[in-house]
């Protein structure tokens, strides 16, 4: 949501990482545990004690969460599905799965994984809060019920039937599995969680007219983020199911402006990177073999009074799988490859000669035409620049 998210560590292989958002949560939840929560239900304990209290149960919080997610991504291992990562962001958390699960049984599996393991957190917590009674200290107690407490209410609002909420994966891997239609119980599932959005955003204003202003600005932020990842969810699967099996050759740029590798990074600048506005070129030599590419981020490697006397061959990237496909290749996995790499440009390769050059521009102008000419509702189309 805020830029890149940072690493934090790597949990039975799936590396977990943290949105800059989470802070906003982090701070919000110490917050108001430590000078609302625990004083209303612990009176007459130190000030300290409070705040104590309160960095201890957002930390729980923050663990039961990445236990959630980690179960999630578990099954989709089960199921041969790749998880790039876990996330922790503003809302909660996610597992960004690579590519949509392969069954109703493997969605079904995979959704109800994260309630069924928050609610048995949950009771992990309570039960230790219950044969410790007595014999540890108040603020501790506290802190034990909390953890049940909200990792109990963590499941419930998880299975409301709203996708992309748990409970929405479910009711739609239930829709797929009767219906055959993973397209049709995308579009009723992802409807819902539009609607229940719109629900959580109209609670909000009358949140707001009954003087609660800081619920009514969390329930319509959960609101619109809800509408907005149900919506996003639907035109994801419509990009999928409309890409794959289209080959890049359909629709890739022959004859790209390329750069030989004797050139000097001024007359790249000048000749080529002012003139064409691209921040990646290939680079062949004289009998036309491709050599690599250079890309902007590279020339700033270079001290700018220093462009004269360098030459692109000494900053040129190798060909990799990151920056190269096949004509062939399957334009999903070429966006798959852009939003891994964070490049929007790819050359297209065949026997070591550079056949074109692939844009994420070319492949949603292919796409926008493509919805457009088999009949797609217009309210349905992704936005293209």
């Amino acid at each position: 949501m805020f830029g890149r998210p940072i690493r934090l560590f790597k949990l039975l292989g799936f590396e977990v990482r943290v949105d800059a958002s989470w802070l906003i949560i982090a701070a919000l939840v110490t917050w108001s545990l430590g000078a609302g929560f625990f004083p209303y239900y612990y009176p007459g304990l130190a000030s300290s004690d409070y705040w104590w209290m309160g960095v201890a149960g957002a930390a729980g919080l923050f663990g039961s969460i990445i236990v959630h997610e980690l179960f999630h991504s578990l099954v989709a291992r089960r199921f041969n599905l790749q998880i790039r990562g876990i996330t922790l962001f503003i809302f909660g958390g996610v597992a960004e799965m690579e590519k949509e699960p392969p069954s109703a049984k493997a969605e079904f599996s995979m959704a109800i994984a994260g309630p069924i393991t928050s609610i048995v957190i949950g009771f992990i917590f309570y039960g230790i809060h219950e044969a410790a009674a007595g014999a540890w200290p108040r603020p501790v107690a506290g802190v034990l019920a909390y953890l049940a407490w909200i990792n109990w209410l963590l499941a419930a609002f998880n299975l409301i039937p709203a996708f992309p909420l748990d409970g929405g994966r479910v009711l739609r891997s239930m829709l797929w599995y009767r219906k055959g239609d993973l397209g049709r119980a995308t579009r009723i599932s992802s409807s819902i969680g539009s609607g229940f959005g719109g629900v959580l955003m109209i609670l909000a204003v009358v949140q707001l007219f009954t003087g609660n202003f800081i619920s009514a600005v969390w329930w319509f932020l959960i609101g619109m983020f809800l509408r907005g990842a149900s919506q996003a969810s639907y035109q994801q699967l419509m990009i999928r199911s409309i890409l794959a099996g289209e080959p890049v050759r359909r629709f890739m740029r022959t004859n790209p402006v390329t750069v030989s590798p004797d050139a000097t990074i001024q007359e790249l600048v000048e000749d080529y990177v002012y003139k064409h506005h691209y921040k990646m070129f290939p680079v062949v030599d004289g009998e036309q073999e491709l050599v690599g590419c250079v890309t902007t981020s590279q020339i700033k490697s270079i001290p700018r009074q220093q462009w004269p006397w360098h030459r692109v061959h000494e900053i040129v990237q190798p060909c990799s799988a990151g920056n190269t496909v096949s004509p062939d290749t399957d334009a999903m996995n070429v966006l798959a490859t852009m939003t891994k790499t964070g490049s929007s440009r790819l050359m297209v390769v065949e026997n070591n000669h550079l056949e074109a050059v692939i844009t994420l521009k070319d492949l949603l102008n292919f796409l926008s035409t493509k919805l457009e000419l088999e009949g797609y509702p217009q309210k349905d189309l992704p936005r293209v620049a």
